[in-house]
């Protein structure tokens, strides 16, 4: 999630809110308080927002979460998810061209240019006269396209109109949408967002996806901490689809076509899976005339199909050993449930106690006192939170350290998890750093915009947000053994490490693994 950088005054209003939170009954309070200002309105198309009167600034912020990840997706069109985020900053029939009729012609003629063009590079016997005259009309017809597009217009006039954070996100389960406006501006952003998931334009599609293939290039392929995760993903998951890369694999960024992008716009993009959240110097009976007056003119569509597959039982341990020259690095992952699962509020008990801050178990052990790594991470949800996903740690060993001797430790800190109680003093320091954590994700529009929304989409109730402080506060060291028992076993675990080559290591950057892809 995306976190804002407050000042020290707020820090200290934060501060005093979390003294007056430590009381668990205070939570249902504030929710009782927090629901007087919020609105829950659904459009008979299926879109739902949630409107957060929140008059701090005259500023308001939006986050739009459409219910549809790399997840979604199916060998030979992976990558899709991600390309549409992109499109979706192309313009719309308005915005983004000199002359639309004139360029959805063009843009009609460039498609089948360019199926023609795939279908016989794609034959089991090409022809190479055949296909180059293929390719050089496509590149033709899509030079014509071209002439129509008036680059970035959609980006430029939000930024004319006082928009700030414009950006967006593509996850293995999610894709979102999010900036900041001035509270004047509340018409045009329901104007603006409506338009372009009424209207989508495929501009500049093909132009897109050989930018999205060069992130492949420089994330994955170049990149040994990449690959690295990648073979993380594709190991852990041998058939549930989170087991598929959010950027795409390489032949399918080749191969997807504007066809195949329509397709998984009127697909996944129905109205009624999508949620939007509006929070700050905004009034219900005001906004909500306005989105049925724009967001309303979108048709209602049928409800995407749930997903069928589910992750067999990991029975065994999945182990990858990648050499390169590069930095050690180690990750190991256990499966357990989606987000929804009562018990997510022990696996957060579990990732503080391991690596949350330099009083954590692993921290103190590999990197303070043994100094046997220079970093160690734990996490849960990955690649996502809305299916059963992977609890995870990583660490990067210190110079003339190996893997083996950081993933000694690491399950020794594990077995002490599932064999011995935790401490009162370890469980209450918990509890009340995710208080705090909470209060900070709702400290700006923002960030409670994509909480908002995200908890509605994941729960179909955005007060679940508000309610995960009464499930911590129901952790107990019972819970904690229990799950570690259940679920951190060497027949539920997949490991990936990098070790180096003859060749020598060489310095590189670690980073902590992303579920997702940006623009």
């Amino acid at each position: 999630m995306i976190s804002a950088t407050r000042t020290l005054a707020a820090t200290l209003a934060v501060a005093l809110c979390l003294a007056a939170a430590l009381a668990a009954p205070l939570a249902a309070q504030d929710l009782a308080s927090f629901e007087q200002k919020t609105t829950i309105h659904t459009l008979d198309n299926g879109w739902t927002f949630i409107i957060v009167e929140r008059p701090v600034a005259p500023v308001f912020s939006f986050a739009t979460i459409v219910n549809v990840g790399s997840a979604q997706e199916v060998p030979g069109i992976t990558g899709l998810a991600h390309m549409f985020e992109h499109m979706a900053f192309k313009g719309t029939p308005s915005i983004g061209t000199s002359d639309y009729p004139a360029e959805k012609e063009a843009l009609d003629r460039l498609e089948t240019a360019y199926q023609a063009y795939q279908k016989e590079r794609l034959a089991p016997h090409p022809d190479a006269e055949t296909l180059e005259a293929l390719h050089k009309a496509f590149e033709e017809r899509q030079q014509e396209a071209d002439g129509y597009v008036v680059h970035n217009e959609f980006d430029r006039l939000l930024e004319q109109q006082g928009a700030v954070g414009v950006n967006a996100f593509t996850g293995a389960d999610i894709t979102a949408y999010l900036y900041s406006l001035p509270a004047n501006k509340l018409e045009l952003f329901a104007y603006l967002e409506s338009e372009r998931f009424l209207h989508p334009v495929f501009r500049e599609f093909y132009k897109e996806r050989a930018v999205v293939q060069e992130e492949r290039r420089l994330r994955m392929e170049s990149n040994p901490i990449g690959r690295m995760i990648e073979q993380f993903q594709t190991s852990a998951y041998m058939a549930h689809p989170y087991g598929i890369p959010t950027v795409g694999y390489m032949s399918d960024l080749q191969s997807i076509t504007i066809t195949d992008a329509k397709r998984f716009f009127d697909t996944y993009y129905a109205p009624s899976n999508l949620t939007t959240a509006v929070v700050g110097d905004v009034k219900a009976e005001t906004v909500i005339p306005i989105l049925e007056k724009y967001f309303g003119r979108i048709p209602r569509r049928p409800d995407p199909s749930p997903l069928r597959t589910v992750e067999p039982t990991q029975t065994a341990e999945r182990t990858v050993v990648i050499e390169d020259p590069s930095q050690p690095f180690y990750i190991e992952g256990y499966h357990k449930p989606a987000i929804t699962d009562p018990d997510q509020a022990v696996y957060d008990a579990i990732d503080d106690l391991l690596t949350n801050g330099r009083t954590s178990r692993l921290y103190r052990r590999l990197v303070r006192d043994e100094q046997l790594a220079v970093q160690v991470q734990s996490f849960s949800g990955y690649p996502g939170n809305k299916y059963p996903n992977l609890w995870a740690i990583l660490a990067v060993p210190a110079p003339g350290v190996t893997n083996d001797q950081v993933a000694a430790v690491i399950h020794e800190e594990l077995e002490q998890l599932r064999t011995e109680d935790v401490t009162d003093a370890e469980l209450e320091r918990f509890k009340t750093r995710a208080r705090a954590d909470l209060i900070r994700e709702l400290d700006s529009n923002q960030g409670m915009a994509i909480q908002l929304a995200d908890y509605q989409r994941l729960f179909g109730d955005w007060r679940e947000l508000f309610r995960t402080i009464q499930h911590i506060d129901m952790v107990t060291k019972e819970d904690i053994r229990r799950v570690a028992t259940e679920t951190l076993l060497a027949s539920n675990r997949t490991v990936v490490q990098i070790v180096n080559t003859p060749a020598g290591a060489t310095d590189a950057p670690a980073t902590a693994p992303t579920a997702g892809t940006s623009r």
